[in-house]
């Protein structure tokens, strides 16, 4: 860790916990989250407020470990996508953990990442705001330490970059990457070959830009499933080959060449096993995310894991804790959470346990049906053994949407000690 990034990471710490965190002690009013994690207060005993969202300490730690084993394991750079949690202490241990830098999509996140002194970000998108690109070259010429690489997909959006950089009186150069679409129909990137080409040739004929690679997002092929997504992946390789023979990499130190998300890991780390020998060394650029926290949902369904389980096993480290307020009938109760706590966009929570009178047990016969603006709707079966006032910990999908309903996030050992506590911005 650099100095500046301890220092900005110290000014967390010196942060004053007040009504803006919910969830934390209402006693805790004016203490610095360094005081307040110092206390080490129990999650269940020690005044939080239901509801409150909690990151497991070693499910946390697990996930960090398995997925640098699993990059370097299979010769793989990994620049996680930082815009799943956009919390720089959660980037600065992914850094810790042999990340080569952070993904992030959008230009307010690299200047989050700025803040905290991230040296290296990929930005998985087309950047063609005039102001950001002036923030941008600014940043670049400040700090000869800091690399950015970004999306370019289209003659258009070349020539509004480098508009923009030779405005700003840019001295270094933006490193572009072509991205290549997912299919027809997929989000963004370049159709076909030919219009890859052109848009190469375009970056060339600049002095703002310089093209060091191909990417792409393997998560958007259309019907995606191994035998379609290892197409495409071979299409991004031969791409980068194509390029490199052309010389359109001549004067650089390596080719980038970039996917994956947090779906078909495994593919990508297949296909990119078997890029053939090109004129300068490759850096194999996964971007996968989602893994730090995980999920009860959505990704522990798709996880690669799943389907190569000699690799290990994520683990989902979010638990939602919500208390029931209202028990109206034997078939139904309510929790005090709902859509401004908990991810719902991809699947509802998941009851998995109950606790009363320091107790934990599995919820069975419980089950969330929907979810209001601050509710979560229980259906109960005559095995549910539940009263209001008992907490009830929920699972969570998809953790894009989680991190970005808390501010200030604790983060709890088994026992419910809170030994840490994780700031996001967004």
């Amino acid at each position: 860790m650099t100095a500046d990034t301890a220092q900005s990471l110290a000014r967390l710490a010196a942060e004053r916990v007040d009504h803006r965190f919910k969830g934390l002690p209402p006693d805790a009013d004016g203490l610095t989250v360094a005081e307040l994690a110092g206390q080490r207060r129990n999650l269940f005993t020690g005044g939080f407020a239901t509801p409150v969202l909690a990151l497991s300490a070693e499910r946390l730690e697990h996930n960090l470990k398995l997925m640098e084993t699993y990059a370097a394991r299979h010769g793989l750079a990994f620049a996680p996508h930082g815009k799943t949690s956009m919390a720089p202490q959660l980037f600065q241990r992914q850094i810790e953990h042999g990340a080569w830098g952070i993904t992030l999509a959008v230009p307010h996140q690299v200047r989050v990442a700025r803040a905290f002194r991230t040296r290296r970000v990929f930005l998985a998108n087309e950047l063609v705001d005039a102001a950001a690109l002036r923030w941008i070259a600014a940043e670049l010429d400040a700090d000869p330490d800091f690399g950015l690489i970004c999306y370019v997909d289209s003659v258009r959006g070349v020539e509004l970059m480098d508009a923009a950089l030779r405005d700003a009186d840019a001295t270094r150069p933006v490193d572009v990457v072509v991205e290549l679409a997912a299919g027809d129909g997929a989000r963004t990137g370049v159709r076909t070959e030919t219009e890859c080409a052109a848009v190469a040739d375009a970056v060339a004929g600049t002095r703002t830009l310089r093209l060091v690679g191909v990417a792409g997002y393997e998560g958007e092929v259309p019907k995606a499933d191994t035998e379609r997504v290892t197409a495409w992946l071979r299409r991004l390789v031969a791409l980068a080959a194509d390029f490199d023979k052309a010389g359109r990499f001549a004067g650089l130190d390596e080719i980038v060449v970039s996917a994956g998300g947090s779906a078909w890991f495994d593919a990508v780390a297949e296909v990119f096993a078997q890029i053939p020998e090109l004129s300068l060394p490759v850096l194999k650029l996964l971007r996968s995310g989602a893994y730090v926290s995980h999920d009860d949902g959505h990704y522990r369904k798709l996880t690669p894991f799943n389907r190569v389980p000699e690799e290990g096993a994520l683990e989902p480290a979010f638990r939602l804790w919500t208390q029931v307020v209202s028990r109206p009938s034997a078939e139904q109760a309510f929790v005090n959470a709902g859509k401004r706590d908990a991810a719902y966009d991809l699947d509802l929570p998941f009851a998995q346990v109950i606790r009363r009178d320091d107790a934990e047990r599995p919820a069975t016969g419980v089950s969330v049906t929907a979810l209001s603006d601050q509710h979560a709707w229980l259906a109960t079966t005559p095995e549910a053994d539940l009263e209001v006032g008992d907490w009830v910990g929920l699972g969570l999908s998809h953790p894009c949407t989680s991190f970005d309903k808390w501010q200030l996030i604790p983060v709890a050992e088994a026992d419910g000690t809170v030994v840490d506590y994780v700031r996001t911005f967004f």
